[in-house]
């Protein structure tokens, strides 16, 4: 690794980071009245968003996956985080055709009788073309950024470095930042090898094979590499613009989110990087999922104390999803339990009055989330990801149906996933109430 390079970028990264607080500290002079907690949290959230963005595509991509952890992060900083966008501007034709050539070779690169040079889209470790085989099947080209691998490891190797001295403050040590960045690390990784993205797709097509409009672009592994991925063209209109969408848009929604619930509770595997920009719909009711670079796998012993919380907070039984969430956290802090379940009781008690089929997922999930955090209880990063994929089901089911009803629509596939999953793994720790410690000490 090129020590040169390396330092500069270091000193790069930290002069962007140092810069942050004089950034947020001109906000609050600058302003024509002191601003509320709420608009602080929100500043914070924008300038923290701000320094990730100006460091580059792997820390776009950092902050995306620290955007999906609200048991970690206030909403100010989550709604920043969430406008993170990882588009670049991309690479010059010359250095991409350079790589086709090197990956594929002359005799399979021939069987591509025509290539869009201009890139359908341009992300930070590749960018998509359009292309036309000799068979006259359209097809799009992912082909792997030649500078993506070692850009990626210079920016790792530093993020541990930095995420190891932050991790020494008691703060922060909650957090646990070097394992948010080393899980990060392995999935970015991951996410260089496009073989793994094939046998993902091929895993998710298979898990769906019954069901004939939910669909994965079909992979021709001939002409496919570790950095080079070829696949069938889909059309369709990204889910980002559901309103474009005709035919029954009522069983799309109804099909989109079993989909999804089939993949959270059914199948335990799940689209890592789930986002309307990576669903594409069409005017039949076809629904294709896209870009399989990441996915997580919910632990088989894990299905059942989830499926257990999950039928908690459906039916609103605070103690019992107070209790899960605790046994069950990687890490705790050092908040007194009796205050924490009274808390997630109090916020519970809000949804009392409120019929199951009006009880929104992503309403309940962003609450009880809120309280995790203020008292410091941490849950399974996996289930971050199953938490998002939950939200994406119903924000896009809404917009396709309103009168939508996820809890309902999830009912039969949780029980079923009770009665298949197998016995839970044990709880990382018992619940200690304020009663029982003093008990203890006497």
């Amino acid at each position: 690794m090129d020590r040169l390079r390396l330092f500069t970028r270091f000193l790069r990264i930290a002069w962007v980071f140092v810069a942050a607080p004089f950034r947020y500290l001109g906000r609050l002079l600058v302003a024509e009245a002191p601003p509320d907690a709420a608009t602080r949290e929100r500043w914070q959230g924008e300038i923290f968003a701000s320094a990730l963005e100006s460091l580059g595509a792997t820390y776009v991509k950092f902050g995306q996956i620290l955007g999906s952890r609200p048991d970690l992060l206030p909403p100010g900083w989550l709604a920043a985080l969430a406008r993170l966008q990882d588009d670049v501007a991309p690479a010059p034709w010359s250095a991409m055709r350079a790589m086709l050539e090197s990956e594929l070779g002359p005799e399979r690169l021939a069987r591509f009788v025509e290539i869009d040079e201009t890139p359908l889209a341009a992300a930070s470790v590749a960018q998509v073309h359009v292309g036309v085989l000799d068979t006259g099947e359209k097809v799009a080209i992912k082909i792997q950024r030649p500078e993506a691998r070692a850009q990626i490891e210079r920016d790792l190797f530093l993020m541990r470095a930095i995420a190891s001295a932050l991790d020494r403050i008691p703060q922060l040590r909650l957090l646990s930042i070097p394992g948010s960045v080393d899980r990060f690390g392995e999935a970015l990784s991951n996410q260089l090898d496009f073989t793994l993205e094939a046998a993902n797709n091929r895993r998710l097509a298979k898990n769906f094979k019954r069901e004939k409009k939910v669909r994965l672009p079909v992979i021709h592994d001939a002409l496919s590499t570790p950095r080079v991925l070829t696949m069938q063209f889909v059309d369709g209109v990204k889910a980002t613009q559901p309103e474009r969408v005709g035919g029954d848009r009522v069983e799309l929604a109804e099909r989109g989110g079993r989909a999804i619930l089939q993949m959270v509770f059914a199948d335990g595997f799940v689209h890592a990087d789930l986002h309307p920009g990576n669903i594409l719909l069409a005017d039949d009711g076809t629904m294709t999922f896209l870009d399989l670079g990441m996915v997580a796998e919910i632990p088989p012993d894990l299905m059942r104390p989830w499926c257990e919380t999950f039928l908690a907070l459906a039916q609103k039984d605070g103690a019992a999803a107070a209790r899960l969430f605790y046994v069950h956290a990687p890490s705790v802090g050092k908040s007194d339990y009796d205050d924490y379940e009274r808390d997630v009781l109090e916020y519970l008690s809000k949804l009392w009055d409120v019929r199951l089929g009006d009880i929104e997922v992503g309403a309940v999930v962003s609450g009880m989330m809120n309280v995790l955090r203020r008292h410091q209880v941490q849950i399974e990063p996996v289930f971050t990801v199953v938490n998002v994929s939950l939200l994406v089901a119903e924000g896009l089911g809404k917009q396709l149906d309103p009168t939508i009803d996820l809890v309902n629509l999830a009912v039969p596939y949780l029980l079923q996933a009770q009665l298949a999953a197998p016995p839970g793994r044990a709880p990382r720790r018992e619940v200690q109430r304020r009663a029982e410690g003093r008990a203890a000490a006497n």
